[in-house]
């Protein structure tokens, strides 16, 4: 009997079991139409979804019905704009909900949802995007039809959302991000209490001046809801802004215009812990143990109605009078410290906000700080008057407060600094209503970086007027470099608080500067992260100033550079150099050029003058003449050349791509000799023709022209002369090594060889004169590692046999032509008249010619 309950519970399990499985299968269909039919019935927007499934084990014994990757996109007048975007959305109801008919609606109970996003956007018009509801139409019969889902909601959640909220009439962007909140109440009760929790991280800019960056806040809280009169009222609540405890009390209203607010909040306690806590965690330590006098309290309210054109009054008071605080294990303690901050609106209108900074002061040892502010007409023309004056002595800062930093920072910094001015003068430039005074300094300042690298400043002046900032002395060391900075900065409010130009106009001068000081390295790896990459180098586009610099030495790679002096200017993401000059390779170089970081690969245009530079120097130990001109170790002497080039620059280094280079080069070499030992190519060429000697051709003010493109160098023709040798010399190598060369050798017969030598011993000397140089070809392919020569050094020598045999027919033809003459003229009588005599004896000159050429070709003829 027992086996028998058994083996029927086991076949009702797997038959159960079995249409869980089955069910969703069979409705999957029918769920999908009636998600579609709801969304269809209530958005005017493009909306979609991946897939919609339905899953009765997630949520025993409710079904689940899955919405993957739905999408509402905007139509006009935010055509494109995302409204909402949710990688996953899930509606949990009860499992009798999916056997309704087609016509009957589904009652949902839960609703949760992952990765979200909201994006809310008010045009400059007021016209919002989340406005997509279907407008209301006549009334008809279809008023009567159920609607395909009902939400009789019971609890909800939704995890990692991000919420923005974009106003650009008022240039207000809000930004919620890390969103995790749910709820749990009964919403088919008009009237119900909800119990809900959040968190989140967010973020203020107005106008694009930053008020809030990833604040993070907690709140947990009862919310007694009316749903009739859309009225949330406070009650068991607790929240924190970073660790800052608050407590509200009141209510929210939705109406038509807007909301109405009616809330009060305070912090629950007057501890001063409670400030520390509202540092952001950052910058902040744990609160444990750290011992505290004084009070610190925020309290205000806000009331009225947020519509369109009013915000609700309020009073945000915060407050600590003769405060102190140590952290354990700390040497030091922060004493006196007063915060006296209010922030009021009096009118319900936003821009008559204001914020009276009245007194911010606090001391470690004997240092004491103060600040003082007040900005009103935030919204219209945001005005500011605000002082600093004090002192604070750095390496106290890191004994008073456990600040993050890797090395402990020194130094004295002092302020006396006081400005006046409104938003509107600083866009227009109008310095006449700009109130700056006063001087900032610091002196004995040291800091060292994650990597070791440390920056000393010495001293440093800043002087402040309406119109500019001066920087009255700036000396400072990092590494092997010394630098000493002075000049003006304009435009220093507009680049804060606009986001406008910021410029300038330096001198700078060093003794000795590495560039590799100021060069920043990627993180290194560790057991659990992968090494960062060096970040690539851009030109802020915000700059636009001008550096007259000078410095003794300039280490840069392997290079030292001398006596360099130039000016730099930075404008539009792009530096110039004009005017550089330097000492180096024994020489001097010129330099004249942009580099540019505006397109995502960074490009240069570069022009160069070498004088008088070290020729094995200059080919050894820049990277680019070396592909240019592969002679380092082989030419030995100086170079004078011009230089013309372009391409594209490394984003992480600033070094040339040589694969992308492009220009040309005009050189001229001045005492040069040549050791072909070190040259496989002239050890090549040497063997092949054996009558030069390469250590002693003669290159000195020779002249060459070149032109580079894509990895390519081509050689413009140039001559050379050896002895009473001339040598034309072209052709084409790569920055890969390999090469095609002509050379063309204009060679007298006497440098042809044994054979050659042996027509020339049957020759006089001034038939040997007579005879032109020989012309021989050189081709030099391969790579000059391995180089390829050949010559047409046998068609040389066939080429002289020919002259000489000219020469010869040339010389009998020339005999036996005067022998025939004279035995003509010995058979012939003379005639009566001169002028008859002259013409017989021309035509008879011309007769024996002929006959003469005929028989001396009759004898050279070759047979048949």
């Amino acid at each position: 009997m027992l086996k028998k309950i058994l083996k029927i519970t086991a076949i009702v399990l797997v038959v159960f079991v079995a249409a869980l499985f089955a069910i969703p299968y069979f409705f999957k269909d029918q769920i999908k139409a009636k998600i579609a039919e709801a969304i269809n019935e209530s958005v005017d927007a493009k909306v979609s979804f991946a897939d919609a499934d339905l899953s009765l084990f997630k949520n025993f014994p409710n079904a689940t019905v899955g919405i993957e990757k739905l999408v509402i996109i905007n139509k006009a007048p935010f055509e494109g704009d995302t409204l909402v975007s949710l990688g996953e959305l899930n509606l949990k109801m009860s499992i009798k909900e999916i056997f309704k008919g087609k016509d009957e609606p589904l009652n949902i109970q839960g609703i949760s949802s992952t990765n979200g996003l909201i994006n809310i956007i008010f045009n400059k018009d007021g016209v919002g995007n989340f406005d997509i509801a279907l407008k209301d139409k006549k009334e008809d019969t279809k008023d009567d039809k159920s609607k395909p889902l009902s939400l009789k909601i019971q609890n909800y959640k939704i995890e990692n959302f991000t919420f923005r909220y974009i106003d650009q009439g008022s240039k207000i962007k809000m930004v919620i991000d890390s969103l995790n909140h749910e709820g749990t109440g009964d919403f088919t009760n008009s009237k119900l209490d909800l119990t809900t929790k959040s968190t989140a991280k967010v973020s203020l800019d107005m106008d694009k001046i930053n008020y809030m960056k990833n604040v993070k806040l907690t709140l947990d809280a009862v919310l007694g809801i009316d749903l009739e009169k859309s009225k949330y009222t406070f009650k068991e609540n607790k929240a924190l802004i970073n660790q800052l405890p608050l407590e509200f009390d009141g209510f929210i209203q939705m109406v038509d215009a807007g909301q109405i607010y009616d809330l009060k909040f305070k912090t629950p306690t007057s501890s001063f812990t409670n400030f520390l806590g509202l540092i952001p965690s950052a910058y902040a330590s744990g609160l444990d143990g750290v011992k505290t006098t004084g009070d610190f309290t925020v309290a205000g309210f806000a009331k009225g109605e947020l519509t369109d054109t009013t915000v609700p009054k309020f009073n945000i008071a915060i407050a600590s009078n003769n405060a102190s605080f140590q952290y354990p294990n700390l040497p030091k303690s922060v004493q006196n410290i007063v915060i006296d901050t209010k922030i009021i609106n009096e009118t319900g209108i936003l821009n008559d906000t204001y914020v009276n900074l009245d007194k911010l002061s606090f001391r470690i040892d004997q240092d004491v700080f103060s600040a003082k502010a007040n900005i009103k007409n935030i919204t219209v023309n945001p005005y500011v008057n605000a002082a600093l004056k004090g002192t604070i002595n750095l390496a106290n800062l890191s004994k008073a407060y456990p600040i993050k930093i890797d090395k402990p920072l020194a130094g004295i910094l002092k302020a006396d600094v006081t400005t006046e001015f409104d938003m509107a003068s600083v866009e227009k430039s109008q310095y006449e209503n700009i109130k700056n005074a006063g001087t900032m300094s610091l002196s004995g300042f040291k800091y060292t970086d994650e990597n070791n690298k440390s920056m000393n400043i010495s001293t440093a002046l800043v002087e402040f007027n309406p119109s500019k900032i001066n920087l009255k002395q700036f000396n400072a060391t990092t590494g092997k470099s010394d630098i000493a900075i002075n000049g003006v900065l304009e435009n220093f409010y507009g680049f804060m608080f606009k986001k406008q130009e910021l410029r300038g106009n330096f001198n700078m001068s060093s003794n000795q500067l590495a560039v590799d000081d100021f060069m920043t390295q990627g993180e290194p790896a560790t057991e659990k992260t992968a090494a960062k990459p060096t970040e690539a180098m851009k030109i802020p586009a915000f700059l636009n100033c001008t550096l007259n610099a000078k410095a003794n030495t300039v280490l840069y790679d392997n290079l030292k550079l001398k006596d360099v002096s130039g000016k730099l200017i930075i404008k539009d993401e792009k530096a110039f150099l004009q005017n550089f000059k330097t000492s180096i390779f024994g020489g001097t170089i010129g330099l004249t050029g942009a580099v540019s970081t505006k397109e995502k690969v960074p490009t240069f245009d570069m022009n160069l003058g070498f004088n008088q530079v070290d020729i094995a120097q200059t080919f050894t130990q820049l990277e680019m003449m070396k592909k240019i001109a592969p002679i380092a170790g082989i030419i030995n002497g100086k170079l004078n050349s011009t230089i013309k080039l372009n391409g594209n620059l490394d984003a992480n280094e600033l070094t040339p791509d040589l694969k992308s280079i492009s220009g040309d080069l005009l050189g001229q070499l001045l005492s040069t000799t040549i050791n072909s030992k070190n040259s496989t190519l002239l050890n090549a060429l040497g063997s092949n023709i054996k009558f030069i000697d390469m250590n002693k051709v003669n290159l000195n003010d020779i002249k060459a022209a070149l032109t580079f493109d894509n990895g390519k160098v081509n050689v413009k023709p140039f001559d050379i002369k050896y002895q009473d040798i001339k040598i034309t010399v072209g052709g084409t190598h790569g920055f890969d090594q390999t090469m095609n060369y002509n050379l063309k050798l204009d060679v007298p017969a006497k440098y042809l060889g044994s054979e050659a030598n042996a027509f020339l011993a049957k020759m006089s000397p001034a038939d040997q004169a007579k005879l032109q140089n020989i012309p021989i070809n050189a081709m030099i392919t391969g790579n000059f590692s391995n180089p390829k020569v050949s010559t047409d050094m046998k068609s040389a020598v066939s080429s002289l046999a020919s002259q000489v045999a000219n020469q010869q027919k040339e010389k009998l033809t020339q005999k036996g032509t005067s022998a025939l003459n004279d035995l003509i003229n010995k058979n012939t009588k003379p005639k009566d008249t001169t002028q008859a005599a002259k013409t017989e004896k021309e035509q008879k000159t011309q007769e024996t010619t002929k006959k003469a050429s005929d028989l001396i070709n009759g004898l050279f003829k070759k047979k048949n």
